[in-house]
């Protein structure tokens, strides 16, 4: 169980602080049952996930993972789909996300970043599942790292060079 205060990586939304852990303030709500009350730290709102529930949680990586991580980037090979129908390039990526793998999330960015620039065109699709890859990424890097999230790319770029 975790910690209030604690911060948490919640599925495919990136890392979320524990607000609270208390039933739902709800009408309908099943009495006594426990749930995590989660604020993201990219974008807004509040994500209630029961306790005892199936949902993927786990604690943000250490420092000396995140280091290690960076250091690690420029091997990590690109997710390519060459497939063109974008239901299924979608369907690629979602897969991807799925993983809730660091790793996974770099090579999401670094496909994307290789597709958009052999078609020498932007598309708001490709360009939104960089930003949720980019966000969840680098949500848990700034919080392992204890850095702002705005100064988490250029502190990659400054180690590594571009992802």
């Amino acid at each position: 169980m975790y910690e209030i205060g604690e911060k948490i990586i919640y599925g495919e939304n990136g890392v979320c602080t524990v607000e609270k852990i208390a039933p739902l303030e709800m009408s309908g709500a099943t009495k006594g049952k426990l749930y995590y009350y989660l604020t993201p730290l990219v974008g807004s709102g509040t994500y209630f996930a029961p306790v005892d529930g199936g949902a993927f949680m786990r604690p943000v990586i250490s420092r000396s993972e995140a280091e290690a991580l960076i250091d690690a980037m420029p091997g990590i090979p690109p997710a390519i789909c060459n497939d063109s129908r974008f239901n299924h390039v979608d369907a690629f990526y979602r897969e991807l996300f799925k993983q809730h793998s660091n790793e996974a999330l770099v090579s999401v960015i670094k496909g994307l970043r290789c597709r958009m620039a052999e078609r020498k065109t932007r598309s708001s699709r490709a360009e939104a599942t960089m930003k949720r890859a980019k966000d969840i990424l680098h949500g848990e890097l700034s919080v392992a790292l204890d850095m702002e999230f705005a100064q988490v790319e250029g502190y990659i770029e400054e180690r590594i060079g571009e992802i």
